[in-house]
Order: structure tokens, then C-alpha cells, then sequence
């Protein structure tokens, strides 16, 4: 019950946010900064690496929200800026690594997912992105609660694997079985969307 509370707390003080982009009032970058700045830069942290870059990101970040609210009106705030910076990071990852290919964290995530994505060269996977960024959030509502947790932590949070066990006091390898299952799963779960 408190838990629901505090979940419908953060919507109203969300919305109000929403409303002060709306209004095209510069507070909502100050009440963006102070609510969300903390969870983002973490974010963009696990991917860059270091809190310079995800400084740097983050700034990028209200910038797009700026921009992008009006028309946009995202149902969780949340959510919604995670994305942009997890992709803004992204972005600035393949910049600074385009020359070098390392051992870096990311290039590993996004190396356990490409089996399960189109390929970025297909035009029709190209045009079809939105749509299958739709199925995967689908994809991943089908999970238990621990996979689905599991699942977020590691390819949208970015999170290194010995750091999902231990948030979780599992084993390392547990961790990577269940990340091996639903990467399967969720190819099986793609090819039949795509038929």
C-alpha cells in the first residue's frame, strides 16, 4: 500500500514537472535536475565508464527533453529519460570508441545482444526500430519478476554482471544463466512477432 502510495507521489510530482515543460517554464529543468540527474548520470556511468562523459550526457539530455516536451508527453517521466540518456550515451560510446574496439563493458552487452536484434544494415530493420523497441518491451512483461529485473539491469541500466549478483546475493553464473535464457527467449519471442 505505501509502496503504491509512493509510486503515485512520484506521478503527481512527474506530472507537475510535465506541466512546467508544457508551460515552457525553465523550472522544469531545475525539478528534472534535482529529481532525475542522479539515476541518469549512474546510467551513463555503467556505459561510458566515467562521470565526466555521463555529466556531459546528461546535459544533452535536458536539452532533448527541452525540446522534445511539448509534443512528447511521456506516461513515465522516469523512464522516458533513462532512454534518451542511455541512447545519448551510446551515441557518445561509439564516437569515442569508434577507431579502438576494446574489452569495454558495453561492447560486451551490446555483443550478447546482437544475436537477438535484426541487423542494423537491414533497411527494413532500420525502419522498423520503434517497432521492435514495442515488441521487446512486450517481451520482457513476459518474464518472472527476477528475469525481468535481471534483464533491465543489465541492457538498459547497463550494470556489469558481478554487480546484478550481488545486488541480488546470487551467483555470478546464475546471473549469466538467466541472462542467456531470456537473450533465447527473446529471439524466439522475435522471430514469431516478425512472421
Amino acid at each position: 500500500m505505501a509502496e503504491a502510495f509512493r509510486e503515485e507521489a512520484f506521478r503527481v510530482e512527474d506530472a507537475q514537472i510535465l506541466a512546467l515543460y508544457f508551460a515552457r517554464d525553465e523550472n522544469a529543468l531545475a525539478e528534472t535536475e534535482q529529481k532525475y540527474r542522479g539515476l541518469c548520470c549512474s546510467t551513463g556511468r555503467q556505459i561510458l565508464g566515467n562521470i565526466q562523459d555521463a555529466e556531459e550526457c546528461w546535459n544533452d539530455v535536458l536539452l532533448k527533453a527541452w525540446n522534445s516536451i511539448p509534443p512528447e508527453k511521456p506516461c513515465y517521466f522516469a523512464a522516458y529519460l533513462v532512454t534518451l540518456m542511455r541512447n545519448t550515451a551510446l551515441t557518445l560510446y561509439e564516437k569515442l570508441h569508434a577507431a579502438k574496439r576494446g574489452g569495454a563493458q558495453t561492447a560486451l552487452i551490446l555483443e550478447e545482444l546482437e544475436n537477438c536484434l535484426p541487423a542494423p544494415d537491414d533497411v527494413e530493420a532500420q525502419v522498423d526500430e520503434a517497432e521492435t523497441g514495442e515488441m521487446i518491451r512486450r517481451f520482457v512483461k513476459t518474464l518472472s519478476e527476477d528475469a525481468r529485473n535481471i534483464f533491465i539491469l543489465r541492457y538498459v541500466y547497463m550494470m556489469p554482471v558481478r554487480e546484478i549478483a550481488e545486488r541480488y546475493r546470487m551467483g555470478i553464473s546464475k546471473v549469466k544463466v538467466s541472462l542467456h535464457r531470456s537473450r533465447a527467449a527473446l529471439r524466439v519471442y522475435l522471430e514469431g512477432e516478425q512472421l
